[in-house]
């Protein structure tokens, strides 16, 4: 029997939808994950897995020697929150780990394949480019893009960039995403609030170049996500750091009106204040530069906004809502 492909993460959003595209190629998973509620347990229990580690397990196995063989490893576990405050563990967890689990890959012959993510881009003053060089110059607004950073700088100082893929998502929204709580996309949260209020609430802006809910986003569905985590399992010969967004920046309103028109309603969108506590880190621009993964590659096009909602809220939000 071939030795599985091992999805950390796999039981989270991102993860459990590249999960479910492994099997629907036929390839046996092992999924490392951490599941501490009952949607993310759903999530993993749709899926078909060879087996399932927790993370300290897992990460215990690799330090001592005893990680099952893999073809390929695709780590996309982490601590997302950008509001996490505790340093040492955002280091330990999210880039030490990431490290250990890299050169246990290498070591191996795995294919690894890791998330970064666009938070490393900080406030876009110096562009969203995922060249090599403009990589050590970036600088997060936040400790969880830091904690990325740390580890993306490093790959690129060691060399080992040159052996592994990294994927840096924008704005990724779609099914599976219930768990995330105050992190779920807003597509996600607004389709309860139009269900429960009729309406959606929007930040404000406090900047007077950007009207309010023109701030701007690149938003791209986790199918095309997936797709292009896929691209790097299947072009081993491709690495280096790459942008996974649509390299469209659209508003907040028009996420909005997509979704009051894939739900058949009218927009009804609200102004609110913004809490203090973010206002001077927040993003008022991303959209990813697309230049480097069309140029290795992959030419697929993206689901743009209207289309993508469309698929979400009618293949998945609504018959959730039914049930």
């Amino acid at each position: 029997m071939a030795a599985p492909i091992i999805v950390t993460g796999g039981a989270g959003f991102i993860g459990s939808n590249l999960v479910d595209a492994l099997n629907r190629r036929g390839h046996e998973v092992v999924v490392v994950d951490h599941i501490d509620d009952g949607l993310k347990r759903r999530n993993l229990e749709r899926l078909r897995v060879r087996d399932y580690l927790d993370k300290s397990d897992f990460r215990d196995r690799l330090k001592s020697g005893k990680a099952p063989a893999a073809t390929a490893v695709f780590h996309l576990g982490a601590c997302s929150s950008t509001t996490e405050t505790n340093e040492a563990y955002l280091r330990d967890n999210n880039t030490e780990y990431t490290r250990e689990l890299c050169e246990w890959s290498l070591r191996s012959g795995a294919c690894f394949i890791y998330a970064s993510s666009a938070a490393t881009y900080g406030d876009g003053s110096l562009g969203y480019s995922d060249d090599d060089a403009v990589t050590p110059t970036l600088e997060p607004l936040n400790l969880y893009g830091a904690s990325k950073q740390w580890f993306d700088t490093w790959a690129l100082s060691s060399g080992v960039l040159k052996r592994v893929a990294g994927i840096k998502y924008f704005n990724v929204y779609g099914p599976w995403e219930d768990h995330k709580g105050e992190m779920r996309s807003l597509v996600n949260k607004a389709y309860a609030q139009v269900l429960r209020d009729g309406e959606i609430a929007l930040f404000k802006s406090y900047r007077p170049e950007f009207k309010d809910g023109e701030q701007r986003r690149d938003f791209i569905h986790v199918d095309d996500a997936v797709a292009v985590t896929l691209f790097f399992l299947d072009r081993p010969e491709v690495s280096g750091l790459y942008n996974c967004g649509t390299g469209t920046a659209r508003t907040w309103v028009d996420l909005a009106k997509a979704l009051f028109s894939a739900m058949g309603l009218p927009p009804r969108i609200r102004f609110i204040e913004m809490p203090e506590s973010i206002r001077e880190k927040y993003q008022y621009h991303t959209q990813a530069d697309m230049t480097k993964l069309r140029a290795a590659g992959y030419s697929a096009p993206f689901l743009q906004v209207e289309a993508g909602v469309r698929r979400y809220v009618q293949e998945y939000l609504q018959p959730q809502s039914a049930r």
